[in-house]
């Protein structure tokens, strides 16, 4: 990671992995000594660097189709080169992720001075190349200094934000003059005094030049602080833009805050066609590649190209129709219109586990079905074993303040990631891991949603999801909503609340931690094109997550005790009744009924839903009023 105009060192570094989902395009990164805000991929530069884009046609093609994103014709990781570690000084430390410092205001640990990173109160220093954890910025001019090192400045904790994504710096200088200008300079001096104290925030700010009254940051805060904030500029600091007419109410946010970033995100499995050839699997797979190659090309791009040296077994004519054939494939996603929502990435995948014969094996997909143990014949249907997955995600936007919801694009405002309002490709990354899929009998799921429809806890969850949308619509949409729109409705909540009791105890079994381990729901009740199945894989950026510790739990004797282990668990909660007994309720913004940390949720990375719609009392019988999906357990 490196910084742009006067601090072009290397000061720190992240996972491609935490570019997806933590520390993306528009996010503060909290460094050791400071912090910075990832800059907008107009300014990364893919120059020397190691690898330029990820083939992944399906995800490409479902990006395409989102609003403003028609134009994207790559995926790339994150800019990199080899020989940092050798050559810390050499041309692979001017390739990296660009960021700036923010916040834009600094304060000294020493005598509290606080003023504008970018002035000429305080310096940075960088000497160490190895070692860029030591970054800093310092106070040259100290009045308390008393020998020894220049004191360090650390960022001022402070920034502004607003809905539609806007984020600023805290203005100083306006809230301790009340608005005004200071009656002696304009330019003050300001001091951040750091009170402590156990009721939040507790921070004064003086000026140093007149008599005003220093005065608390908690004037700044909750509804009744906002009177005293100003309207949004409209900044975009990833940017360096402004949006002219943004005149919303700001609201205060400390650096580190769970709510100044979420990452929007699309993810697909590298999963072949259902009954495709295993030359079409690989012309699918090589698509970047053979796109713009015309026939006469054939023979010495796979002579030339390790990349296509898995083609030589076949000939050029057979080639060139396939190739065909993947271009028509191609032409046609691109005519098709999107429908409300995000574009369909999991039907594929649903269509390829569930498919009688598995493809041919590859190095991104391999599948084996061991066969349902006989004791769980009445909770399961099928047991896949992906023995080899390959998972890649795109980084399409991100939101402030609110998170992006997984079903309605719409529903909260996203920002781009680019001053290009039409960007030809995006941030991506790619995992390898294992998994295990699991398939619930569509008898039993079919006979327990017409039980539960008329159940109150179910109108319950249904009333909460409706209050929820509404409180979480972003006030820049306009005309028809409705708050019912991508309801999962009662077999999702189900089958979310299985898949989660089965990764707490697969957790426990196969060393994976919960954290490393992702879901997919396959949910549908449609009666042309029922799905009931749940992936549970590994999906960690390392070789850790391909050592085979969750397939094993695929076999027999491992499976039923797994099962088995679950839904007992299930049954009883440290939290009871408290627990048991929740259900989501008026006034109450959450989705969730009886489930809590210590029964069911699990991390953030794990759920795709963000530990939402989830309630044990819709698989196991812990509540008489509700018909259970699983009331005898094996």
């Amino acid at each position: 990671m490196s910084t742009t105009g006067q601090h072009r060192r290397r000061v720190g570094a992240v996972r491609p992995s935490h570019l997806m989902f933590t520390s993306g395009v528009g996010a503060l990164v909290d460094l050791p000594n400071f912090s910075v805000l990832v800059r907008g991929i107009d300014d990364w530069s893919h120059e020397n660097a190691e690898v330029t884009t990820i083939a992944e046609p399906r995800l490409l093609a479902g990006i395409r189709r989102l609003r403003d994103m028609r134009s994207v014709e790559e995926l790339r990781p994150a800019p990199w080169a080899d020989g940092l570690d050798s050559d810390p000084r050499g041309p692979a430390a001017r390739v990296g992720v660009p960021v700036v410092p923010f916040p834009g205001w600094l304060r000294c640990t020493v005598c509290d001075e606080l003023a504008p990173a970018g002035g000429t109160v305080f310096g940075f220093e960088n000497d160490v190349p190895s070692r860029p954890h030591d970054a800093r910025f310092f106070h040259a001019e100290c009045p308390r200094k008393k020998g020894g090192r220049r004191p360090l400045a650390v960022a001022a904790r402070f920034v502004l934000a607003c809905g539609d994504g806007h984020l600023d710096d805290f203005p100083y200088r306006h809230f301790v003059h009340h608005g005004a200008q200071c009656e002696k300079t304009r330019h003050p001096r300001l001091r951040m005094q750091d009170r402590g104290g156990n009721l939040g925030a507790n921070v004064a700010i003086a000026c140093l030049h007149c008599d005003v009254k220093p005065r608390n940051i908690r004037e700044a805060m909750g509804p009744r602080g906002k009177q005293n904030l100003p309207r949004c500029r409209g900044r975009h600091p990833h940017l360096s833009t402004y949006d002219a007419g943004c005149d919303r109410e700001t609201q205060i946010l400390v650096v580190g805050a769970s709510n100044q970033w979420f990452a929007r995100t699309l993810s697909a499995l590298a999963v072949p066609r259902t009954g495709a050839s295993e030359l079409a699997a690989k012309v699918e797979k090589n698509w970047t590649s053979l796109e713009g190659l015309p026939q006469a090309m054939l023979p010495y791009a796979r002579a030339n190209v390790p990349a296509l040296a898995e083609f030589q077994a076949f000939d050029d004519d057979e080639l060139w129709a396939a190739i065909e054939a993947q271009r028509a494939i191609e032409a046609a996603e691109v005519d098709e219109e999107q429908e409300e929502g995000y574009p369909d990435l999991h039907t594929a995948e649903w269509e390829i586990f569930s498919a009688e014969q598995a493809p041919p094996p590859s190095t991104d997909f391999t599948l084996h079905r061991p066969g349902v143990p006989e004791v769980l014949g009445p909770i399961l249907d099928d047991v896949v074993q992906a023995e080899r997955l390959r998972e890649v995600r795109a980084l399409v936007g991100f939101t402030r303040l609110d998170a992006p919801d997984p079903d309605d694009p719409n529903l909260v405002t996203p920002v781009r990631l680019s001053r290009d309002e039409l960007p030809s490709w995006v941030p991506a990354s790619e995992v390898r891991g294992e998994g295990l899929f699991l398939r619930l009998p569509e008898e039993r799921l079919r006979a327990w949603e017409a039980e539960v429809a008329e159940s109150e806890a179910l109108k319950a969850h249904e009333r909460a999801y409706g209050l929820f949308r509404e409180k979480r619509r972003s006030s820049r949409l306009s005309g028809p909503f409705d708050p019912m729109a991508f309801w999962p409705g009662a077999r999702y909540l189900a089958m979310h609340t299985f898949a989660h009791l089965m990764v707490r105890a697969i957790s426990i079994e196969c060393g994976y931690s919960s954290a490393s381990l992702s879901e997919r729901i396959y949910a549908s009740s449609e009666p042309d094109d029922p799905r009931s199945g749940i992936l549970i894989y590994t999906a960690v950026p390392d070789a850790e997550g391909t050592l085979g510790g969750l397939v094993s739990l695929g076999e027999e004797r491992d499976l039923t005790r797994l099962v088995r282990r679950a839904l007992r668990d299930a049954l009883r909660c440290s939290s009871d009744p408290l627990c048991a007994e929740r259900l989501p309720a008026h006034t109450a913004d959450f989705l969730h009924g009886a489930a809590c940390h210590v029964c069911l949720f699990v991390s953030e990375t794990t759920c795709e839903r963000g530990n939402r719609f989830l309630d044990r009392r819709f698989v196991v019988p812990i509540d008489p009023a509700t018909p259970a999906l699983f009331p005898d357990l094996p």
